[in-house]
C-alpha cells in the first residue's frame, strides 16, 4: 500500500503523512530536521520500504503539516509523532530523526519508552546549540518574515553541507533552499523556541530503547563529540559515524542507508 503523501486526520490536527511498504511490516517513522520537509528522505525511501512499513511526515511547522502558534516545545513535537502512529493504528515503531527529528526521538525515548522498538538518532545532540542563538533567530523571523526565511536558505548550504558535495550535487543544494525559502516563517519560528528551550542531557540515561546514534564525520552543528557525549549517557547505544556533514543522509546516503539498516535488523 502507497499513500504518498496525503493529509492524515489526528487528535493533534492534520498532518501531511506518506505511508510506504507492506502494512504488515515492522513501523518505521522518519522525522525531519528543521527547515525541511519529508522530501528530504526520499534517498532512503526505496531502502528503507523493502522491509518496514515506512512512514514519514512534516513536523509541525513545517510543509503541509500544522502551523499552529508558537512557541512549540518538544513535548508537542513528540505527542505529535504519537498522534500520528495511533492515527495509523500502530502500536509501537522504530524511530529515525535527523536533527531537530532526532531530538525528538530523544524525547520520545524518554517519555513513552512503550511506543518504540529501536530510537536512530541522527546528527543531533541532547542539546542543540544555545537558547540564545535560537532566540534570535526566531525574533529575526518573526520581524522579518519571507525575507529572513530567503536569508536563511542563502547561508543554509555550509551549515549542511560539505563543500566537495556542494560543487558535485548544486542541483539537489539549490533544492533543498528553494525548499527552505518556501517554509512558513512562523511555523519555522517556533521551532527554534523548542530549540532554544530543551535540554535532554540530564533525561537521556533514561533511554531503554535500542539506540543509534549517527554522527557526520565532519558536521559543524551536531559534532561527532555531540554523538560520542549521547552514547556516553545511553545505556548500551551505539554511534555510526558517515563520510558527511550535517544533512548526512543526502550527502552520504549509501553509507547512511546502510548503517541504520544494518543496525535494525540486529535490533
Amino acid at each position: 500500500m502507497t499513500v504518498s503523501p496525503s493529509a492524515l486526520n489526528t487528535e493533534r490536527g492534520m498532518f501531511r503523512v506518506s505511508v510506504q511498504g507492506d502494512p504488515l511490516a515492522p513501523a518505521l517513522i522518519l522525522s525531519n530536521s528543521l527547515g525541511t520537509t519529508q522530501e528530504m528522505w526520499d534517498p532512503q525511501v526505496a531502502g528503507f520500504a523493502q522491509s518496514y512499513r515506512l512512514i514519514r511526515y512534516d513536523t509541525r511547522g513545517h510543509g503541509g503539516s500544522p502551523v499552529t502558534p508558537g512557541p512549540y516545545r518538544f513535548k508537542d513535537l513528540g505527542r505529535d509523532v504519537l498522534a500520528i502512529l495511533d492515527a495509523l493504528d500502530i502500536e509501537r515503531a522504530a524511530f529515525c530523526g535527523l536533527s531537530m527529528g532526532g531530538h525528538t526521538g530523544l524525547w520520545l525515548g524518554v517519555n513513552a519508552p512503550e511506543r518504540l522498538n529501536a530510537l536512530i538518532v541522527c546528527n543531533s545532540a541532547a542539546k542543540i546549540g544555545t537558547a540564545q542563538a535560537w532566540q534570535e533567530r526566531a525574533q529575526a523571523l518573526r520581524q522579518s518574515g519571507a525575507a529572513q526565511m530567503r536569508a536563511l536558505a542563502d547561508s543554509a548550504p555550509s551549515r549542511w553541507f560539505g563543500e566537495a558535495f556542494i560543487q558535485q550535487s548544486p542541483e539537489l543544494v539549490k533544492a533543498m533552499q528553494d525548499g527552505l525559502a518556501k517554509l512558513n516563517p512562523l511555523g519555522y519560528a517556533a521551532c527554534c523556541d523548542a530549540l532554544a528551550e530543551s535540554d535532554l542531557r540530564d533525561q537521556i540515561s533514561r533511554i531503554a530503547a535500542p539506540t543509534l546514534l549517527v554522527a557526520g564525520e565532519w558536521d559543524p552543528v551536531t559534532t561527532v563529540a555531540d554523538a560520542q557525549a549521547m552514547q556516553a549517557s545511553i545505556p548500551g547505544s551505539k554511534v555510526a559515524v558517515v563520510p558527511a556533514s550535517h544533512l548526512s543522509n543526502l550527502e552520504a546516503p549509501e553509507a547512511f542507508e546502510r548503517a541504520v539498516l544494518n543496525f535494525l535488523a540486529q535490533a
